[in-house]
């Protein structure tokens, strides 16, 4: 009988401090985040040195309750994978300090993993992932389409060239002044509104797969501070759904036409703008439409966790891509 696998997963790249424990790459034993959200919801984002602070207080108690959960000691672990980057620096070193103590003090494997590889393998953790496929990464940090023809084999084909998605859904969410994190706020409200402002749609080259949102951001800007000037009034939920109709739109058709030009028939959709209901919905018709194999998360694993990072580990602890213990944080860690 084969020895099953287990991997303890940490990630503390942003605001979120989160450990799990994964057995064979896609049985999830425990999931533990402490969310940060209420702390930094003061201040209308994330500030940095305050999430150092709070990974520092929870990361002990963290990755205790996770082996709890799953019943498991350190002497259970086939390898600990850790968040590298990229990331808020002060942040990612506290997750990656805790992960090279354990592996000092048990002789664990450790196995550095990029954040947005994660991402993507939280779609293991739903279904087998088949290759050749299309990674389309959409968080507050990255929009990206990524070809993979194998494990870890990352191909860049476009990516945002000023804002990612993730942080335009949170400037707008300000422009309205409807709370942080701005994302579910401006879902749920797009869910409740129509498209009546129709704002443009912004292709750069069609034929491309890079993304543009600072224009379209600025466009939002631009009619709340003209009705305002006129003394009209913004309808917020149209306002909301009209600027989800323009993002969903232009996610879907760019990621439809990237999978017909690599004749690629396996989509998986990764990050936190993942779990937004509009772009599931779009991405999911778009594919069974064309006959593409359609992989999203459970909302769960959407959002920064680490069963996503041990996942990840699975995959590359079998591959042998361990590390030594002089390993550092990586802030702007490329894929």
């Amino acid at each position: 009988m084969e020895k099953q696998q287990l991997i303890l997963g940490i990630e503390s790249s942003c605001d979120e401090t989160a450990a799990s424990v994964v057995r064979n790459g896609n049985e999830v034993l425990s999931n533990v985040v402490a969310t940060q959200i209420e702390v930094h919801k003061k201040f209308g984002g994330v500030v940095p040195e305050v999430a150092s602070r709070h990974h520092v207080e929870a990361i002990t108690a963290v990755i205790d309750e996770a082996m709890a959960q799953a019943g498991v000691t350190f002497s259970d672990l086939d390898g600990i994978a850790v968040c590298k980057g990229p990331g808020l620096v002060g942040a990612l070193i506290v997750g990656l300090q805790a992960a090279k103590a354990i592996s000092f003090a048990h002789g664990i494997p450790l196995v550095p993993i990029h954040h947005i590889a994660g991402h993507i393998y939280a779609n293991a953790l739903v279904a087998e992932m088949d290759f050749p496929l299309i990674a389309l990464v959409v968080s507050g940090g990255h929009t990206e389409l990524i070809l993979m023809k194998d494990h870890f084999e990352f191909e860049y084909l476009g990516r945002t060239l000023d804002d990612a998605v993730g942080e335009a859904y949170d400037k707008v969410a300000r422009i309205l002044d409807v709370g942080y994190p701005g994302g579910p706020i401006i879902d749920k409200m797009a869910r409740e509104g129509e498209d009546t402002y129709h704002l443009p749609r912004i292709w750069l080259d069609r034929h491309a797969f890079d993304f543009s949102f600072s224009g379209l951001k600025s466009a939002v800007i631009n009619l709340s501070h003209n009705a305002t000037q006129r003394g009209e009034e913004i309808h917020p939920a149209n306002l909301a759904a009209s600027f989800q109709a323009s993002v969903v739109e232009v996610l879907t058709e760019k990621t439809m036409k990237a999978l017909e030009k690599y004749q690629v028939k396996n989509l998986v959709i990764a990050g936190g703008v993942a779990a937004n209901s509009g772009l599931r919905t779009s991405l999911t018709e778009a594919g069974a439409a064309r006959g593409i194999n359609v992989s999203v998360p459970t909302l769960n694993y959407c959002t920064d966790n680490a069963a996503m990072i041990a996942a990840a580990g699975s995959v590359a602890l079998k591959k042998g891509l361990t590390s030594d213990l002089l390993v550092d944080a990586k802030p702007n860690l490329k894929l």
